[in-house]
This record gives structure tokens, C-alpha cells and sequence, in this order.
């Protein structure tokens, strides 16, 4: 049962308890409380349980009418008679028009995550390739996140693996710069990249900006599906330096063609004159459905990622790919064309409001019936059911090691959300805690969390995870986080020994939330090798499982995996600290000013050992700032 519904048995049918009876009534009523007060104008709806959860988000062209649906109680599903059992109040925000309401409707979703809700997870942000264009030798890189360079964005890729090999592509046939401008102007003689042929070395003049403007032209094209030009320009170039017996030029130029031949090749599917397109492919069965998303630029494919709703289980396939798309692209840019496998619910609707989110034209939503695009579609198809049936055998096993968890642990049910702990720090700097969350469906990665330590003494361990555990549990006592929640953990699973189980238990003790949570430590054994770890639970003896036993290893992998997100952390950390430069503690001295110091001196220490004159020599440096620059520099 969910923690969600305790106070309710939803498990019985609603017309049999007298309890569920009066509470389906009387949410009813609610609901005709507010119909007799609603006009037949578009908007949005949200019914609220007695906890203050939003229990659903719904849009209507009419609310009166639709809403007015949810009183006919003999009508409904059974789930939907469980929501208006749970339902107190209802709120509702009126639009102009019903695309307006289908837009707040897909935030709403995505923000508040209702349980009733289809409901798109792990909807990560989307990484791209940058070619900047604030310096003469553009640099190209990865980029995720908000646009704020200047430049051109390439993409989506479906992960940074993807962006990763089309950079090594990039460089490898065109020959462009990925260094950071600071390091491109402190250059004296070429780095390694052009000495491998991965770089023309403008940062020492060996090309001039001509030649490189041409080499940013072709991957520009390359990287909007030009290939083919390209790849012709290629073959002219390699001609012209054989027919000058410039045998070693032409040799270049003709591995350059055998690399575009192998990219074309390694395409799983290409289609002429395909262009910008998303293609989307759903899958179902035993319940469960499978989106997958194929992104093709330029009719390149830039591959595909799988998603995985949440829904009930007589969703119809179509009303669960328009609330996907919905929420899907609330934060994606949105292509002129998508293709998909079934025709979503409210397709106008949808794709007029998806057209709201492009800066120019239409958005054509289409469902093929004929010709290339139906095999395109086909092979989409099949990746989402090969997806589903992984990812069904992965639930399965998941739900096997939680119930081996439970008993092991002494729960009355297996655990639904496992949050596991550990530090990361090097001789006590740049310490990092960590938590990861771990449950029926894997790993949920949207849920981990990074502590930078602040207060602890450098490497005091048991110092860093009481401050973890203050941060992490007293905050959600102020924001009043229901212990019946799916926010609230079942384990607690603390990387140590049985120090560290002293500590976490000792600080949970003073927060007052020590009773409500299952802690464990988990340590590894003599020489820390792994099979020989231990286990420490308050009150009872320590224990160790067979080197063999199935529950060891899950335990040991989700252990494992909150180590790697700890260290990983740390090292961000460590690198950002030491990318820091003295100019950063300079008040008045943003980023622009500090580009142009570094641009002009080629270092902070050339900004330090500057006079006033000279630093009045870069552009916005007024006399004023380089005074104040050369006395933080040369105060006594």
C-alpha cells in the first residue's frame, strides 16, 4: 500500500466500507460546492487532499463542465473514485484560452508531480554542442544548461556520450580549437591537440583566420546535415593537392572522406531530406508503457533516450503521449516536425500550444501511414519495446531485492525509498557529503543530493555526517515534510562503521526523528575488502552476510554508487577552487572585466605584476578600477 493512502483502505472497493462510502460522498460534495460557482471558461483545476497535497492538475476548456464530471461518482473508474475520496478542497486559475490552460497545466504537473497525474520522470535537461562567437578563433564545446554565451547551439544530443564523440569527430576532420580562451591567449607554442592532428594551433598563428573561418563553415555544415557536401568539397581538395603531387595533403584529405564515410555508415537510420525531426514511439504492456524519443538534426541521428511514466494502468495510449509531449517539451526546444506512433488526444490542442514554445512557425504532429518515414517509425517502435522488456526484468529484480531488504532489516514491507550517505574529502578540504536514493524503480537519480560541508571540522568524519544529517532532516521538518510522504525515507543506509552510526542516530535523536527511521551502517571488512562488510543496526549485535548472498550485493551496489556520486562531487569542487583566480575576490571586477585582463595580460599573475598605466591599457579598465587593482595587488 502506498504511504500516501494510510489512512484510507483504497485496496477495497469503495462501495463496501462505510468509512470509503461517507468519504466518497462528501467528496462529491466539495466538488459540487465549487461547480455551482464556475463559469464555462477555460482553465485549470487542482483538487487538494486534507494534508494540502495536490492530488491532481487538470485543464478544461469549460470548467464548469468538466469539472461537474467528478460529482457523477457511479460513472468513474475506480481510481478516479479514490481521488475525489481524498479530495477537501479544490483551486482553480481561469486562461484566456484552453492552449493557455494546456501550457499551466503541463508546469503545474511537472512542478507539483501529482499522484494522480501521468507523470514524465527522470526528465533531465539535454546537453549540446557550442561554437562560440565571442573571439576571432570560435571554440566548440559541450554546453548544458541556460544559452547565455553568445554562439551557435547544436543539438539536443540524447547524452553527453554522444556530444562527447561528435566533439572527437569534430576535431579529428575539422581540425577546431576546444581549449578555454584564457588558455588559448597564454599560449607561447602548440599543445599536444595539434601535434595529434586535432587542432590547427591558431592560439600560435600556424592558420590564420581566414583558413580557420573556413574550417568553423564545414563543421557548421557537417553539423546541419551538409555531410555530403562537405564530404564533395573534400574529394575537389584532395584532387587539386594529388594533381600538385601534394601527396601528403591529399592523404589527409582522403582520411578525412573515410571518416565521414564511416560516420554516414554507423547512422542506424538515416533518411534524405529528413531535417529537424523528433521522432516518438510508445510501447506498452503488463500496464507499463515505454516512450522513446529519436532525435534527428539536420536528418542526422543524434540519438535516443527512453522514458518511462508514470500512469495508471487503463491509461489509453493516447492520452499518455499527449501528456508526455506536454510536459516533455515544457522545457525542450520543440522541432517543426514530430513524428509519433499513435495519435495523441487533443492532437490540435497540443500542437498549438507546442508552437507557442518555437520562435517561429507551426509544429506538425504527425502520425505516418506510408513510404520511408512508417519504417522510421517501425524502427523507433521496436527500440521502445526491447526498452520496456529491460526495463520490466530490471522492476523485477529491484522488487525482489527490496523484499529481501525488508526481512533482513526487520520491515513490515518492503522499503520504498533507501537513502544512503557518505563523505568524500582529501586531508579534510573540499569536504563533500552525499545521499543517493534508491527504491522500487532503481536508482532515482533526480533525488541525490550534494552537501557542501561548512561547519565540520576539516576531516572530522563523524562531524561531517552530523551536519548532513541536521541539513537534510531539519530542513525537512521545517518545510513540514509528511513522514508518510515518498520524500520520506524507509532505510537510511550510512557508509561507515559503528562511529558513524553513532553519530547520524545522536544528531536524528535531537531532531526528534530518530523513531521514525530504520538506520544502518554499513563497513567494510578487514583490509576493506569487499564481501566482508558489516552491518550495525542500533540496539542489535553487527552481522555479515555470505560473500554469496543476492542481498549483500545489492546492498554493496547501492553502497558503491553513493561512494562514486561522493567523490565525484568532491572532485567538481576541488576543480572549481582551483579554476578560481584572484581576480574573483576583487569586488567590482565581473566577468567581462576579468576576460579582458586575462586576454590582455595572459595570466592573473601578469593582471598582479601590472602598473596602473598598463592596466588602464585594456578596454573598460578605468583609473579609478586599476587603482584599486594594483593596491589589492601591492597592498603592504
Amino acid at each position: 500500500m502506498d504511504k500516501k493512502d494510510k489512512n484510507i483502505d483504497l485496496t477495497a472497493p469503495l462501495s463496501s466500507p462505510i468509512t470509503a462510502l461517507s468519504l466518497l460522498e462528501k467528496g462529491a460534495q466539495v466538488i459540487r460546492d465549487y461547480v455551482a460557482q464556475l463559469p464555462a471558461t477555460p482553465g485549470v483545476y487542482r483538487m487538494v487532499s486534507e494534508k494540502g497535497d495536490v492530488l491532481y492538475v487538470g485543464k478544461a476548456k469549460a470548467l464548469k463542465k468538466r469539472v461537474v464530471s467528478y460529482t457523477h461518482v457511479d460513472k468513474l473508474p475506480m481510481r478516479l473514485k479514490r481521488m475525489v475520496a481524498q479530495t477537501v478542497t479544490m483551486e482553480f486559475v481561469h486562461t484566456h484560452t484552453e492552449v493557455e490552460a494546456l501550457l499551466l497545466e503541463s508546469n503545474l504537473i511537472k512542478k507539483l508531480k501529482p499522484r494522480y497525474n501521468i507523470l514524465l520522470r527522470d526528465d533531465k535537461s539535454f546537453p549540446y554542442i557550442l561554437l562560440t562567437h565571442d573571439h576571432d578563433f570560435p571554440q566548440i564545446k559541450k554546453h548544458r544548461g541556460a544559452r547565455k554565451q553568445k554562439g551557435e547551439y547544436f543539438g539536443p544530443f540524447a547524452s553527453a556520450g554522444a556530444v562527447n564523440r561528435t566533439i572527437e569527430i569534430l576535431q579529428r576532420i575539422f581540425k577546431l580549437r576546444n581549449c578555454s580562451d584564457s588558455v588559448f591567449a597564454n599560449r607561447d607554442r602548440p599543445c599536444l591537440q595539434y601535434h595529434i592532428k586535432r587542432c590547427t594551433a591558431p592560439c600560435v598563428g600556424k592558420v590564420t583566420g581566414e583558413e580557420y573561418a573556413m574550417q568553423i563553415d564545414q563543421a557548421q555544415k557537417f553539423l546541419t546535415g551538409e555531410s555530403r557536401a562537405v564530404q564533395q568539397a573534400f574529394v575537389e581538395q584532395m584532387q587539386a593537392a594529388a594533381a600538385q603531387e601534394n601527396y601528403e595533403e591529399a592523404a589527409e584529405y582522403r582520411d578525412k572522406i573515410k571518416t565521414l564515410s564511416q560516420i554516414d555508415v554507423k547512422q542506424d537510420i538515416n533518411l534524405e531530406g529528413l531535417g529537424d525531426v523528433d521522432v516518438i514511439a510508445l510501447a506498452q504492456t503488463e500496464g507499463r508503457s515505454c516512450v522513446q524519443v529519436f532525435f534527428f538534426r539536420g536528418g542526422q541521428n543524434f540519438g535516443n533516450r527512453s522514458y518511462f511514466p508514470r500512469h495508471a494502468v487503463e491509461e489509453s495510449a493516447e492520452n499518455i503521449l499527449s501528456n508526455f509531449m506536454a510536459q516533455f517539451y515544457e522545457n525542450k526546444p520543440v522541432p517543426s516536425t514530430i513524428l509519433v506512433s499513435h495519435r495523441p488526444s487533443e492532437k490540435g490542442l497540443l500542437a498549438e500550444a507546442l508552437a507557442t514554445r518555437r520562435d517561429r512557425g507551426k509544429v506538425n504532429i504527425d502520425v505516418p501511414q506510408r513510404g520511408k518515414r512508417v519504417n522510421l517509425i517501425e524502427f523507433v517502435m521496436r527500440n521502445a519495446v526491447d526498452s520496456l522488456k529491460r526495463h520490466i526484468a530490471e522492476r523485477a529484480s529491484e522488487t525482489q531485492h527490496l523484499k529481501a531488504v525488508a526481512n533482513l532489516f526487520g520491515l513490515d514491507e518492503p522499503p520504498k525509498r533507501i537513502e544512503v550517505y557518505d563523505n568524500s574529502h582529501i586531508s579534510g578540504t573540499n569536504m563533500v557529503g552525499a545521499m543517493i536514493v534508491a527504491g522500487p524503480e532503481g536508482f532515482q537519480k533526480n533525488a541525490y543530493r550534494k552537501f557542501n560541508i561548512k561547519d565540520s571540522i576539516a576531516g572530522d568524519d563523524f562531524g561531517m555526517m552530523r551536519e548532513v544529517m541536521t541539513r537534510r532532516f531539519g530542513r525537512a521538518l521545517k518545510e513540514d515534510i509528511d513522514k508518510d510522504s515518498d520524500d520520506w525515507p524507509d532505510i537510511l543506509l550510512i557508509d561507515g562503521g559503528k562511529g558513524q552510526l553513532s553519530a547520524v542516530a545522536e544528531t536524528l535523536e535531537e531532531i526528534g526523528v530518530l523513531d521514525d527511521l530504520c538506520v544502518v551502517a554499513i563497513a567494510k571488512g578487514e583490509d576493506r575488502n569487499a564481501g566482508r562488510e558489516e552491518f550495525f543496526i542500533r540496539g542489535k549485535p553487527s552481522f555479515q552476510l555470505p560473500v554469496t548472498d543476492p542481498t549483500l550485493h545489492y546492498l554493496q551496489r547501492i553502497r558503491d554508487e553513493v561512494h562514486r556520486f561522493a567523490i565525484n562531487a568532491h572532485r567538481t569542487r576541488r576543480k572549481n577552487d582551483m579554476k578560481k583566480s584572484p581576480l574573483d575576490e576583487i569586488v567590482g571586477i565581473g566577468a567581462k572585466r576579468k576576460k579582458a585582463l586575462l586576454l590582455h595580460f595572459g595570466s592573473a599573475k601578469g593582471v598582479a605584476d601590472a602598473g596602473i598605466k598598463d592596466l588602464m591599457q585594456v578596454d573598460g579598465i578605468s583609473q579609478a578600477v586599476a587603482e584599486k587593482l594594483y593596491g589589492f595587488f601591492n597592498e603592504d
